[in-house]
């Protein structure tokens, strides 16, 4: 069989890969090696490029990734790449944008270095809440899809997109793993009495991954609805007023009917929390208010303990002063997110690890293997 040049003849997954508990070959086992990569050298990103490498049995690849005096993005791959898979892991901190390139310019790199398959480890996909098209505004994750197909990347694995209707918005395969197992298996393990608890869903639209949660965990569910009511200096100060109509002339005769404007009640709590362990479960916490004004009220009606539940930790501007001063007693997130400075600020934050589950990802994918283990009893409301 002709060989790719550059390729050595006994290739790298062959003596450096984890044991499958098989003895028998398999067919479908790619000749060529893989490689794994750490985009950014932050110790976060570092930290879970570890953990998975460990578990795959293979060392980290050599690259240097570094800021110009200028903030140009720079990588440097020490090692050659031809014809081997590649997975990059990309971890999102504070600085959003800096990551982005980092990945860009390094997918860009090994593609013109004939790597291949490129595969980008994005567990927390930035700019997922953007993925709605509101007023004059754009759809920029559809944007940064694009970018990353133009880079180079030929395949991503993600963990619980905001909305999984961005699949469709690249033209390459999207693996959209879940937490939450690892969630659940926390809730069982290190909640005491959690069989007295209740998974509450902040809003309406967190009320299908809260069932999926409380079905699972053969718990009650608690809806909140409405909005906090505003004070009257907000009404007097002209905050709240609706704005000037424009006169505007339609066509002869056209006349759209008239669309009332929507008003949320006072908040409500749907179910009853009295005397229970409260779960609020979503699927990211970033700015904390909604959370904290979500527990003052929980604390109202009578649950005598708040968790908080969620796959991206991102606890952004004043988040862990917020979280430490409020009625929450714990928030658990995954290491999708570094967040190892608020966990410094607030000892209420926990983390779930879930480098066992991009791991073997990674390997079922160079292998060739079916994705469908990973999604056992996994339904479209997970």
């Amino acid at each position: 069989m002709h060989r790719r040049l550059g390729v050595p003849h006994k290739s790298v997954f062959s003596h450096s890969r984890a044991p499958r508990g098989s003895s028998s070959p398999r067919m479908n086992v790619s000749k060529s090696g893989y490689r794994v990569f750490s985009a950014n050298s932050t110790a976060a990103c570092t930290e879970l490029a570890r953990k998975i490498t460990e578990r795959l049995g293979v060392e980290l690849g050599k690259s240097v990734v570094y800021q110009e005096a200028n903030r140009e993005t720079r990588v440097d791959v020490k090692e050659s790449v031809r014809g081997q898979d590649i997975f990059i892991i990309q971890t999102i901190p504070r600085d959003v944008n800096t990551a982005i390139m980092e990945l860009l310019v390094m997918a860009y790199a090994l593609k013109t270095s004939c790597a291949k398959n490129i595969i980008g480890v994005i567990p927390y996909f930035p700019y997922s809440k953007q993925c709605k098209m509101r007023k004059r505004g754009s759809i920029v994750c559809k944007l940064l899809a694009s970018m990353l197909a133009k880079a180079g990347l030929t395949h991503i694995i993600t963990m619980d997109l905001h909305q999984k209707e961005i699949q469709g918005f690249f033209s390459f395969p999207v693996d959209n793993l879940r937490a939450s197992p690892f969630l659940l298996q926390y809730i069982q393990e290190e909640i005491p009495d959690y069989r007295n608890a209740i998974i509450v869903a902040k809003s309406p639209s967190a009320a299908k991954r809260a069932q999926s949660y409380a079905e699972r965990l053969r718990l009650g569910l608690a809806v909140m609805h409405g909005e906090a009511q505003c004070s009257e200096s907000d009404m007097a100060d002209g905050r709240h007023s609706p704005p000037s109509v424009r006169n505007s002339t339609g066509h002869p005769g056209l006349e759209l009917p008239f669309m009332m404007a929507k008003e949320k009640p006072p908040i409500t709590v749907v179910g009853d929390v009295g005397g229970r362990i409260a779960i609020i479960v979503d699927d990211i916490i970033d700015d904390v208010e909604d959370f904290v004004a979500t527990a003052e009220i929980l604390k109202e009606r009578g649950a005598y303990k708040i968790y908080i539940m969620a796959t991206h930790g991102l606890l952004s501007a004043d988040a862990p002063r917020l979280i430490e001063e409020s009625a929450i007693d714990e928030v658990v997130v995954t290491n999708t997110v570094p967040h190892e400075v608020q966990k410094l600020q607030c000892p209420k934050i926990k983390t779930v690890d879930v480098s066992m589950i991009l791991a073997e990802a990674i390997r079922r994918i160079h292998n060739g293997e079916s994705m469908a283990y990973l999604f056992r009893n996994i339904t479209v409301d997970d």
